[in-house]
């Protein structure tokens, strides 16, 4: 995922070095002669390639996710929670996730689960056979830690939606595969630590990866996905002290543009730790395709609901509320965190020209329940959404942020109030502070240390600093919250006046706001996504 990565891509859309693995039955590699391959240090590199690009660069668009850090994979998994409604209807299978309809044959499991086994199949390989390579050790070593962090980044995701899953690390015949039984969730998680632990030292600092190979795994990388997996596990020392280090290093910054962190222009700010990596034409994505508004000839499938725009703060710090003074029906982002415009797509918006989504709009194609490809929130999203790209929609080259610097320092915050520490206004400074000061945002400070004001206040500050970039589904099935954030009726933007209203029930909305959708989350039974029904078809040991 570096130049390399971006130089090979193109030939690899054509010629597989790493074949196809739909399941776990699947060789990893069949497509050339093993016993010459690993004989030069460019054909490791090439593996190693393979094994980073696993399904993530499919020029184009696609219909179901993926891999967890391609942008169908990441960024669709907020149509799970409450910030965002996929255009497709309350049929969508990540919609499904959360509704109440969950089932073991919704096909989106199966596209997460097949993707994770193949890039776990490539990376085993890769290590089983590497040593045979004659080349310096040192570069053998990173290029090992690599790929045993790639392959524990799989084991992260599933342990955190799945649980209780196959802890695969070799190279499996079909027998074996087809017999296959899940490792306790805590097996993967000591799994886990363990390799995180081993496997930082091998690798280079932020600051020491060389411009060429921007995109490779860097300590912080890993640190940032341990420290997760300690949140994760409440771990609140662990993860206080695994952030911490992050800071520590002092190697990455809090960048004074927030809008630009998601726009090609610039995708090397050093507030970005980790990224997926793209290149127009060549190894691209349809995120524009599926992002663009039908104004600007896109598809509209990512429409944020009005829970998300409503818990952008007023500039004073003051909550918002419809019955605010400073609140203005006709310009929702007036007088609202600067986050809100660089994030939200609003009537009367400017995007290639006026977004206009009021229902009774009567010539937009973005017109509020007008059409297959409208929004159907009244919202469009604005982060990630390139208007200065003019190519093909389904060719685009912009990365997709995985981990910022601003995630590290919310979870350092959040890991030290969490473990029962005493918050000072030191503590929050050097955090929450920093993120919501950055010089394009300059919200006022936070200065409450109360525990339980600070944990809204905290939760608050990750949804709308992280609104839209996959991490919002994750944070309420660890919070426990889901149970209760997800059991509610949904809502888009507000019109007051409007004759032309979608109401729940034929009852009006006091606030005037469309309605969209109601979720009806099940404790104890969504928490955990079930087996995918065809794995389970071909090994009943996975039930």
């Amino acid at each position: 995922m570096n130049k390399l990565y971006k130089f090979l891509s193109a030939a690899l859309l054509s010629t597989t070095l790493l074949s196809c693995v739909d399941q776990l039955d699947k060789s990893p590699l069949d497509s050339f002669d093993n016993a010459t391959f690993w004989t030069t240090e460019g054909n490791a590199q090439l593996a190693l390639t393979g094994v980073y690009r696993g399904g993530i660069v499919q020029n184009g668009t696609s219909v179901n996710p993926s891999n967890w850090w391609a942008y169908d994979g990441l960024l669709f998994l907020e149509f799970a929670s409450d910030n965002a409604y996929d255009r497709r209807g309350d049929n969508s299978a990540f919609h499904r996730l959360s509704n109440g309809t969950l089932t073991p044959s919704i096909n989106i499991l199966g596209s997460y689960w097949a993707s994770s086994y193949k890039n776990i199949a490539n990376a085993n390989f890769f290590l089983e056979n590497i040593d045979q390579v004659p080349m310096d050790q040192g570069r053998k070593d990173r290029m090992k830690a690599e790929v045993r962090f790639l392959r524990a980044a799989q084991y992260f995701y599933m342990s955190q939606y799945w649980g209780s899953v196959p802890l695969v690390l070799r190279t499996l015949s079909p027998e074996e595969a087809n017999s296959v039984s899940k490792a306790s969730k805590s097996e993967i998680v000591d799994f886990l630590l363990s390799e995180f632990s081993e496997i930082t030292d091998f690798l280079p600092s932020h600051k020491n990866l060389p411009a060429t190979e921007r995109g490779r795994v860097t300590q912080q990388t890993v640190l940032a996905f341990k420290g997760r997996l300690e949140l994760s596990e409440k771990r609140w020392a662990d993860a206080e002290a695994t952030y911490g280090e992050i800071i520590q290093m002092g190697e990455n910054i809090i960048d004074p543009d927030y809008a630009g962190l998601f726009l090609k222009a610039n995708e090397t700010s050093n507030e970005i730790i980790f990224s997926t990596q793209y290149i127009d034409n060549l190894g691209a994505n349809g995120m524009l395709q599926h992002f663009f508004p039908a104004l600007a000839g896109g598809w509209h499938l990512y429409n944020p609901l009005g829970s998300l725009v409503e818990s952008y703060d007023f500039t004073d710090g003051s909550a918002f509320s419809f019955d605010s003074p400073l609140y203005d029906p006709k310009d929702v982002a007036k007088n609202r965190d600067p986050r809100l415009k660089a994030t939200i797509l609003f009537d009367g918006s400017t995007f290639k020209g006026t977004y206009i989504t009021h229902p009774d709009s009567s010539s937009s194609p973005d017109q509020l329940g007008a059409g297959k490809q409208t929004t159907q929130s009244g919202f469009g999203l604005k982060k990630f959404v390139d208007e200065s790209f003019s190519g093909n929609l389904t060719n685009y080259g912009g990365n997709t942020p995985i981990i910022r610097y601003a995630e590290v320092l919310l979870s350092y915050l959040e890991a030290k109030l969490e473990g029962g520490k005493a918050i000072t206004q030191a503590d929050l400074d050097a955090t929450i502070n920093r993120v919501r000061g950055r010089a394009s945002v300059g919200m006022p400070p936070i200065t409450t240390t109360s525990s339980n004001e600070l944990r809204e206040i905290l939760r608050k500050e990750r949804r709308v600093e992280m609104a839209c970039e996959g991490i919002r589904y994750w944070d309420l099935l660890r919070w426990g919250t889901a149970k209760d954030v997800l059991n509610a009726d949904f809502y888009g933007a507000s019109f007051p006046g409007a004759k032309k209203m979608k109401m729940k029930d034929g009852k009006p909305d006091p606030k005037s706001r469309w309605y969209v959708t109601t979720r009806k989350f099940r404790e104890g039974v969504d928490n955990f996504w079930p087996v995918p029904q065809s794995e389970v078809n071909i090994n009943p040991g996975l039930q």
